[in-house]
């Protein structure tokens, strides 16, 4: 698949998907629109046609049979990182060593992809992926614009609810007239193989952000985040409900 459309080495794609959620129990294999919320990654990972594999990262059997049910391969099974503190990064860069090991082969490219983001598409994936190879950065990070929500603006109020604004200058100008602001989001993270074993971070030397649609950008972590990602596939599918 990676050596087809892109004619280079192979490229692997992994979805970390630990089973130990707390805010939204069983996130990764809940139901979103008529799909565990797993499913749609594994989807436009493969629909992409980018990767020689899709591997699924997990700790628990149960995510491991949807996402083989899926077509996602899962050789193996977690057994470390897998708590609330460790970085992602270290899961997925574990996973790389063990599905090199397991395949008995190499990969020039590493592209991890957040199971709770359902509404990235293939077409993000691909416009990411195609810019990663175009500048030959060693590591790019997705993100997305700030828009309705101007961060500019941030205050903390005190006990008698009086605003201490962060950045004082700016709360007092107009939206237009201040610079635009980014955040990353899981979506898409790209890495050179070797220099994100070698750094091990995607927040590697000289790594940039690649700005996504802030709709295909949306991470769902709590409740209110899975409220507004189906509110978003609602308006995004009108001809559907």
């Amino acid at each position: 698949m990676g050596d087809g459309q892109f004619g280079k080495k192979k490229v692997v794609a992994i979805i970390p998907a630990r089973g130990g959620s707390k805010r939204i129990p069983k996130k990764n294999i809940i139901d979103f629109f008529g799909k565990p919320l797993i499913a749609w990654t594994i989807q436009a990972a493969l629909e992409s046609k980018i990767f020689d594999r899709v591997i699924v990262s997990t700790d628990d059997e149960e995510i491991a049979k949807v996402s083989m049910n899926y077509g996602a391969e899962v050789p193996f099974l977690r057994k470390i990182y897998q708590d609330d503190y460790s970085p992602v990064s270290l899961a997925t860069i574990s996973t790389v060593k063990q599905t090199c090991d397991f395949y008995n082969e190499d990969y020039e490219i590493v592209v991890q992809l957040m199971p709770n983001c359902p509404l990235r598409e293939s077409k993000h994936i691909i416009e990411s992926f195609e810019y990663f190879r175009m500048h030959n950065h060693a590591f790019q990070i997705s993100c997305f614009k700030f828009g309705w929500m101007n961060p500019w603006w941030a205050v903390k109020l005190d006990s008698d609810l009086k605003p201490n604004p962060l950045f004082e200058d700016a709360f007092k100008k107009r939206s237009q007239d201040i610079d635009d602001l980014y955040c990353p989001t899981g979506a898409i993270w790209i890495a050179n193989k070797d220099r994100l074993l070698e750094e091990k971070t995607f927040y590697g030397d000289s790594h940039i952000f690649y700005p996504l649609n802030w709709k295909a950008a949306v991470d769902i972590d709590d409740m209110d985040d899975l409220q507004m990602a189906k509110a978003i596939y609602l308006m995004e599918n009108k001809n559907i409900y």
